[in-house]
């Protein structure tokens, strides 16, 4: 196992792109990190640093407390497993296995014994003598991982290696990577762009945008408690949200209702000027069926345009008030990254959705009552995009608690 603390790590090509932007982050012995961020973030990139596959231009990249920044891939003692199998189809199961233990001239003995240990892991003794042409996408995979295991590295290095299987398939394999590296222990730094892996896999996930750290912190921190509208847009399906607002007093002022703020929010606007703009952000679970509860917060009447019944929610999509949704540049950011400026779609907050219960008899083309729970809103500010109160774009716990 290692540590891995990156320290103001740059990474510019010879053309001029900034791939990655001065990322300070410290990995801790065992820990299961997992990058997460839309295509072209910089995610993978960071990741091949780490690996030694790509140079860094800026910064001090450290395991276990030793300076790696000139130190070939073969030399820092990790495995890496990549989004496409790269198994050797004249091979057995047993033999791509094997090889990397061969490669280093290992004693023929550790390497039976450490081929067994490894398939036991995976449950793949039984295949151990068949060609991958004959395996599953599944099976292929755990291959894949077999092979990094054998080394027995100080970390794993993963490239989106579930991103070729099916959706059942992915469900499975997340289990299994799960228990894998609570087993083993292994410092594991894992790439995705799937924000539902990074919330499932790891102790802790970084969020990147445009080579940037955004925040880094447990699933549960990032998705109640997300520092900018990027992260809050990012992490959450379907996403949190956005309706513009302002503030007046211990309300904040919405175009269909006005919003009390609980204590920690009147904390972070106390002193703010009548008035001031924000974007409110409501998860979509913070909406409930005002017909079927009795709860105390304040009610808006919407027009539903479609429902969505997934058997455990029923998603209920309606548009903001007429005046328009939330619109600041950080939203901007937000939409280009997810693909909805490339789909016409506009900006997040365009269109607002509902988690209701699946007894709910909301209709579409239909007038609905929501009621809003007060206790799960997000204050953000337009101009800067922070949550409200934050003074600056600097991650928080960018160190293992």
């Amino acid at each position: 196992m290692a540590r891995i603390e990156l320290e103001g790590i740059h990474k510019r090509y010879p053309d001029g792109f900034h791939a990655v932007k001065d990322l300070s982050l410290d990995i801790g012995d065992g820990e299961f990190m997992i990058f997460v961020g839309p295509s072209g973030c910089g995610k993978s990139t960071a990741l091949r640093m780490i690996a030694g596959l790509e140079e860094i231009t800026d910064g001090e990249l450290r395991i276990d407390g030793q300076v790696v920044n000139d130190l070939e891939p073969k030399d820092r003692d990790i495995s890496m497993v990549f989004q496409s199998y790269a198994l050797y189809p004249h091979m057995t199961v047993g033999e791509n296995l094997a090889f990397p233990l061969k490669i280093a001239g290992r004693p023929k003995d550790e390497v039976v014994r450490r081929v067994n240990e490894a398939a036991e892991v995976l449950q793949l003794t039984e295949h151990l003598d068949r060609k991958p042409a004959n395996l599953s996408g599944g099976q292929r995979q755990r291959v894949a991982m077999g092979r990094a295991i054998v080394r027995q590295p100080k970390a794993f290095l993963m490239d989106e290696p579930l991103s070729n299987l099916d959706a059942k398939l992915r469900v499975q394999m997340r289990t299994q990577l799960s228990r894998l590296q609570n087993r083993l222990g292994t410092t594991t730094v894992y790439v995705t762009h799937d924000q539902t892996e990074a919330m499932t896999l790891g102790d802790r996930v970084a969020v990147l945008n445009a080579g940037v750290l955004q925040q880094v912190g447990s699933p549960a921190d990032l998705y109640a408690h997300p520092r900018n509208i990027f992260v809050a847009g990012f992490i959450g399906s379907p996403a949190m949200n956005f309706v513009p607002a302002e503030i007046h007093g211990d309300v904040a002022r919405t175009g269909r209702a006005e919003v009390p703020l609980n204590d920690y929010w009147l904390k972070r606007v106390a002193g703010v000027e009548a008035g001031h703009p924000v974007i409110v952000g409501i998860r979509p679970e913070g909406f409930s069926d005002a017909d079927m509860d009795d709860g105390s917060g304040p009610v808006v009447t919407v027009d539903i345009e479609v429902v969505e019944s997934m058997g455990s929610d029923l998603f209920a999509y309606f548009d903001p008030v007429a005046g328009g949704g939330a619109s600041s540049s950080s939203l901007d950011e937000l939409a280009e990254a997810s693909g909805l400026a490339d789909l016409g779609a506009g900006r997040p907050g365009q269109q607002l959705v509902a988690r209701l219960h699946p007894a709910s008899q909301v209709r579409e083309g239909a007038p609905a009552r929501l009621r809003i729970d007060t206790d799960h809103l997000a204050l953000f500010d337009g101009e800067t995009g922070l949550t409200f109160g934050e003074e600056s774009q600097e991650p928080a716990t960018a160190s293992p608690a």
